[in-house]
């Protein structure tokens, strides 16, 4: 049993990160603190001065666990790590989770590469983004291919010059063909520079090329090749258009700023590279009503920041945020040189900050009517079913279907909504084990007691490495992330079944093998396979089909089916007819092939004899062995 006052006593007066679970085993909160003895110890002293929030969150805590770091700096990233892995319910989350693309030239190729790219990496290459519309890249390369005729396959150059013929972008005038040796790398160096200065908004050059070379092919009565150019001209144009000056030449930024109003928080950000704003993008956040622009706009940077792969050289504030120059220090580590963090208070830089403001609060008006609809579909819609059912509160539902074909391989599927949407990260697949043929009964209390036993194990593994002395959780921020990320650790506050009383009687079965108490609801079907009720403690309840419930329902039980039956599809591809004897000892791919090739099927190489297996040329005695031992297994098992 976990006792809050002792283990306050045992914390220890070093920096680290805390992590406060509630009765369910749920991560509720991630902090972090220079001296956990103090930080932690202050939430269960006196509550004069607390905010609501803080006050309620207290009250669910059951246990909390820590890990010790070396340095302020390193309990900083690990937070962001944890915040972000288990997106704790009173931390200040950051509703969206985007990836922007970059436009990658590959400079350490010989015959550099202009290309599309979701990651920035650390090597000889140069990243022009991030940009907020992968339409827009997509879109950009293609100019570039024309404008440039840069090539865009993967050979390896100049060792396969003259290999193979030139690609369909040489015959359409898109690529110079160096693969041919049609241009030296000199030549085509010089377009790759031409396309990268054009990428840093060096417009006027271009035009000015393209302006005089259809002049020319018009002189010279060359009408098709002018209007083509003159298309380019104008793709040209238009991107010049959209990049909007802001500043001096080779500034790089982001503008940030804030819109509060009660619970919800909209983030606007502009990105300005090379003295241009290439994009911008805002976040919606959840809050508490209490939190000031500068909580918001902390947790939003150390959120953001931990996820993007670009960090700007400056960011820029309305207000100053709490531990600036440890995020400072942490972001410049990522960067590579120096990151600052400023509040500009006069002139063009303060009036992007206000501008960043102004359209954060016209995002918020714009969109307040879709977030209520959205609202309405999936947290009011899982809050109506536990009142339905007499719960006082849903966060977390996880439904499970099974899916065969007359017994044949079947399969089992788990998926999970969190507040009323998908969390497909947590999806699980079981390959049934233990039953033979089409019992959907029994299967499901495999995949049901598997689930929970798994969950059992993963839970006690964190007490018990979280019970030992401190000084064992000397590990990295990356280590400590993935060491509470089990899949199963989390437990649901509402399993549904894809069926009445008979699933429903498995499920509680499972839990009671596993001494687990989770309410468990039936989707009772109609003749069509549709939900018509819920079957919850023994009855029937009537659900209105037109409410925003029935289809959050309708929603979960489709996803769970849909999950199963693609699982199942895919076991039953060509593929995995041959998959079998990828577990055979000695046989690979070639003899796998000689094997199906001889004997046509899985059945007639099991009945096969010694004799019949080494009549197959690819196939030696001791392979043909260890067919027979394989499938003599086998039988002995299936019996």
């Amino acid at each position: 049993m976990f006792n809050i006052e002792e283990e306050l006593k045992k914390l220890p007066a070093k920096p680290g990160v805390y992590q406060m679970i509630d009765a369910h085993d749920e991560v509720i909160y991630v902090g972090k603190a220079i001296n956990l003895k103090n930080r932690v110890r202050q939430y269960f002293q006196d509550s004069r001065g607390k905010s609501p929030k803080i006050l309620k969150m207290v009250s669910h805590i059951s246990r909390f666990t820590y890990t010790i770091t070396d340095s302020e700096l390193e309990a900083l990233i690990l937070e962001c790590n944890l915040i972000k892995e288990f997106r704790p319910k009173y931390n200040t989350m950051l509703m969206d989770d985007k990836a922007y693309p970059f436009i990658r030239v590959t400079l350490e190729e010989e015959f550099p590469r202009v290309m599309f790219s979701r990651t920035q990496k650390r090597d000889k290459s140069r990243y022009f983004g991030p940009y907020t519309s992968a339409g827009a890249v997509k879109d950009t390369l293609k100019l570039l291919h024309k404008l440039y005729k840069l090539r865009t396959c993967n050979r390896s150059l100049p060792a396969e010059i003259g290999k193979d013929r030139p690609c369909l972008n040489y015959q359409i005038h898109q690529c110079s063909a160096p693969c041919q040796g049609y241009i030296s790398a000199e030549e085509y160096r010089k377009s790759v520079d031409a396309a990268m200065d054009f990428l840093g908004g060096k417009y006027d050059v271009i035009l000015k090329d393209l302006e005089r070379r259809m002049k020319e092919a018009a002189a010279e009565w060359k009408f098709e090749e002018a209007g083509a150019i003159k298309e380019l001209y104008q793709s040209v144009g238009k991107i010049a258009q959209k990049q909007k000056i802001t500043g001096n030449h080779g500034e790089e930024k982001d503008v940030i700023a804030c819109h509060i109003e009660g619970r919800d928080a909209v983030v606007q950000t502009f990105f300005v590279r090379e003295g241009k704003m290439i994009g911008r993008d805002d976040f919606h956040m959840t809050i508490d009503a209490q939190e000031t622009p500068s909580q918001v706009l902390g947790g939003f940077v150390k959120q953001f920041y931990a996820g993007t792969p670009y960090i700007p050289v400056e960011i820029h504030l309305p207000v100053e945020i709490e531990d600036t120059e440890l995020i400072e220090t942490w972001l410049s580590g990522r960067k590579g040189r120096k990151v600052s963090i400023k509040v500009p208070q006069r002139g063009e830089k303060a009036a992007m900050v206000e501008l960043a403001a102004k359209n954060a609060k016209m995002v918020w008006e714009r969109d307040q009517e879709k977030l209520k609809r959205e609202e309405e579909r999936t947290v009011l819609a899982a809050a109506s079913i536990a009142s339905l059912l007499g719960l006082s509160d849903i966060h977390r539902m996880e439904a499970f279907d099974i899916s065969n074909i007359s017994g044949c391989e079947s399969v089992g599927s788990m998926v999970v909504f969190e507040d009323g949407k998908p969390r497909k990260s947590d999806y699980r697949k079981f390959r049934i084990r233990t039953v033979v043929g089409p019992d959907d009964y029994a299967s499901m209390l495999e995949v049901l007691t598997r689930r929970f036993k798994h969950g059992l194990r993963e839970r006690e593994e964190i007490r018990r490495e979280s019970s030992e002395p401190a000084e064992a959780a000397d590990v990295s921020a990356e280590q400590a992330a993935e060491e509470y990320a089990g899949s199963f650790v989390r437990f649901p506050d509402l399993i549904l079944m894809d069926g009445g009383k008979g699933q429903v009687a498995m499920a509680k079965r499972a839990l009671s093998e596993c001494g687990i108490s989770i309410p468990v609801c039936g989707m009772v079907k109609d003749d069509f396979h549709r939900t018509r009720a819920l079957y919850y403690e023994g009855e029937e309840l009537e659900i209105d089909t037109h409410s925003e419930a029935f289809k959050l329902i309708t929603r979960i039980q489709d996803e769970a089916h849909r999950f199963a039956i693609t699982y199942h599809r895919n076991l039953r591809g060509k593929d995995q007819i041959h998959s079998i004897l990828d577990d055979i000892e000695g046989i690979g791919p070639v003899r796998r092939k000689a094997l199906m090739r001889t004997f046509g099927d899985m059945e007639h190489i099991r009945q096969a004899d010694l004799e019949a297996l080494m009549a197959v040329p690819e196939m030696n005695r001791k392979a043909a062995e260890q067919v027979l031992l394989f499938f003599g297994k086998k039988r002995r098992e299936d019996k």
